[in-house]
């Protein structure tokens, strides 16, 4: 079997609410996905999502071989790109082909992706997600009561600008998921908003009140003495790392003792997420994969880790003409047994919506504030960063 060759849709998913956190938000609730399907001779095609960056200057890496050694083959996308790096929006390109090659993978083999993994569980644990900073405190309730109804104990609350809020709705958030649990798991994602010292005195702020599970993203990604410090001083545990992109990124953090729940960004691909993975479960780390229900195939391979703490899951609907074979109940996924990564794409449909247009909105994406980490007290800062 051969790679032949590759072609990019675009479709669209509606969220039905805002979606945002502490450095912005899209009112519209509308944001595109990109998919990218992988062609072989053998006449079996493989689903990628997330982003569709540098594909061009990445295919020559695949073009004319075997799709089924995955690993081989994300080591050569990174070495086509070395010169100039993978990080960022190359990273996502390497993702898709990455995802779209284990799903050959697993079609060729006959079976559901979770199972050629290795996974002996389809189930796979998770924790409800707004990406509710736009949210009023009545549209809060209303997210995290329909995920209640699908049996979720944990909820993870985009905040990190106003302590005094950010009690209230975690209070909000608890009420709604105690229908499942008396005690459910909290989490603060405050987006690399804080310097240190604001974060120390923010989370002390919230744990007079609340017992946070974890604080997620309280400073600069890459700031791993800090990190360290900041678990030290506070008794939620310290999650980091969905924007990292290549496992080299992790090293300081994890030689430092600076994160205690290791994340990935499940754009970036199922290869870097078990790499990550193992890496945490050398130093009995557990690890999360960040936005799940955006990029599936990530799923599977969370089944198949021994570490895996739970997935962000932030949406029960899926991109416009995009079907997932898996369920959303009991507070997690069940993955289904469709061969493959479970995605079922409507070409046909997503063209024709495409022409339309009517979903396209100028909005986005998140742009970080020169303020950040450098606010003191102030009613109106929050006004000025949007």
């Amino acid at each position: 079997m051969k790679i032949i060759g590759y072609r990019v849709l675009r479709t669209h998913r509606d969220w039905g609410r805002p979606i945002g956190d502490v450095n912005g938000h899209i009112a519209s609730g509308i944001t595109e996905v990109p998919v990218v399907v992988v062609e072989t001779d053998a006449g079996i095609t493989g689903i990628g999502t997330g982003s569709d960056h540098d594909l061009d200057r990445l295919f020559p890496a695949l073009e004319g071989e075997d799709p089924r050694s995955v690993t081989a083959l994300y080591d050569r996308m990174l070495a086509r790109v070395f010169k100039d790096g993978h990080g960022g929006a190359t990273f996502g390109g390497i993702a898709a082909f990455d995802m779209a090659l284990w799903d050959i993978k697993a079609k060729a083999a006959g079976e559901p992706l979770w199972r050629l993994l290795g996974g002996r569980d389809r189930f796979v644990p998770g924790y409800a997600s707004g990406l509710d900073i736009a949210l009023d405190d009545e549209s809060l309730a209303a997210f995290y009561e329909t995920m209640a109804d699908r049996g979720f104990t944990g909820g993870k609350l985009k905040g990190g600008r106003d302590v005094t809020a950010d009690i209230r709705r975690l209070g909000i958030i608890a009420d709604a998921l105690q229908a499942n649990s008396p005690r459910p798991a909290l989490m603060l994602d405050a987006n690399e908003s804080w310097n240190l010292k604001q974060a120390v005195r923010y989370v002390t702020a919230v744990e007079e009140r609340h017992d946070l599970t974890w604080v997620e993203e309280p400073l600069r990604r890459w700031d791993a003495a800090g990190h360290a410090r900041l678990s030290n001083a506070i008794r939620a545990a310290v999650a980091t790392g969905e924007n990292l992109t290549g496992l080299e990124q992790y090293r300081t953090l994890l030689d430092q003792g600076a994160v205690d729940i290791v994340q990935s960004g499940c754009v970036w691909g199922v290869t870097h997420f078990l790499r990550v993975a193992y890496a945490a479960h050398a130093r009995d780390l557990p690890v999360s994969p960040v936005g799940l229900t955006a990029n599936e195939a990530v799923a599977h391979a969370a089944a198949a880790v021994p570490n895996h703490l739970a997935s962000e899951v932030q949406d029960l609907g899926t991109p416009f003409g995009i079907t997932v074979d898996r369920e959303i109940s009991d507070g997690g996924i069940v993955l289904g047994d469709t061969p493959g990564n479970g995605l079922t794409v409507d070409e046909d449909a997503i063209l024709s919506h495409a022409k339309a247009g009517d979903w396209l909105v100028p909005e986005g994406p998140h742009v970080r504030s020169s303020r950040t980490g450098l606010r003191l007290a102030d009613p109106h800062a929050a006004a000025r960063e949007l």
